[in-house]
């Protein structure tokens, strides 16, 4: 299929060169950063993002709540692998070349590896975590949201996506995450409740602050119940062993 337009007088191409020719003017060390960011950086602090979530939503006096946002913070690196997989066919249907192939002018700061520009993978991937982290926390879904908007940013920036590839991969990661979000609660839910009743792996879904944790106490319940099961044991064989010396005197009287 014919890619998307790119004349000119298309409003995506010219905030296209008005993002990119930002290039022209900045220092070399922005020009450095930017790129560090948003090939690599900037999904790095999402990814890290989701563990500080994944630790912090674990931390809560319910243990039905806790299975729930953990439930959700596994589904957003799910989301957005599903995301990325979605976005192939709608890639290769759309066939839209990159904007250094397109027009002149262009300031390439990373090499594009041949793949077609709608939509952009990175979007893709960043909105789809941040979504689903949203889902989980939401002062870490909102983080990570900024996050992924700066990360879209920066690919125009860098020249290797128009605006519109950006905003597509923001949208389709949002889409991902929350449409298939009811679905996967219902079938990851079960699976952190029984992990969170777990002696072994328990905290890794409930860890409770300041209180109790049930989860990690399973194993001390059955110790203490194991030595009442001792004490009962000894106490019968005390008892048994009075009875039979009580009958030796008996016998003995008699």
């Amino acid at each position: 299929m014919a890619g998307l337009e790119t004349t000119g007088s298309n409003p995506d191409v010219g905030l296209l060169y008005d993002i990119n020719g930002l290039t022209a003017t900045a220092p070399d060390w922005v020009d450095r950063v930017v790129t560090v960011a948003g090939e690599y950086g900037l999904i790095l602090a999402l990814v890290l993002l989701t563990v500080w979530t994944w630790w912090r939503v674990r931390r809560t006096d319910c243990r039905e709540e806790a299975a729930g946002a953990v439930a959700a913070v596994v589904w957003a690196p799910l989301a957005a692998g599903i995301a990325l997989l979605v976005n192939i066919p709608i890639r290769d249907f759309v066939g839209r070349p990159s904007p250094a192939e397109q027009h002149r002018g262009i300031e390439e700061l990373v090499a594009v590896r041949g793949d077609f520009s709608f939509v952009s993978d990175h979007a893709t991937l960043a909105m789809a975590l941040a979504v689903g982290l949203f889902i989980a926390h939401r002062r870490a879904g909102l983080a990570g949201i900024a996050l992924a908007v700066l990360l879209g940013f920066s690919r125009v920036y860098l020249g290797v996506h128009y605006p519109t590839d950006v905003i597509g991969g923001l949208a389709l990661g949002t889409a991902v995450a929350l449409l298939l979000s009811p679905l996967a609660s219902a079938l990851l839910t079960p699976l952190t409740k029984l992990i969170a009743r777990s002696a072994k792996v328990g905290r890794l879904v409930w860890s409770p602050k300041g209180t109790r944790d049930e989860a990690g106490s399973v194993e001390e319940e059955r110790e203490q119940e194991q030595g009442r099961e001792r004490q009962e044991d000894g106490v019968r064989q005390e008892s048994g062993a009075v009875g039979v010396s009580r009958r030796r005197d008996r016998d003995l009287a008699a």
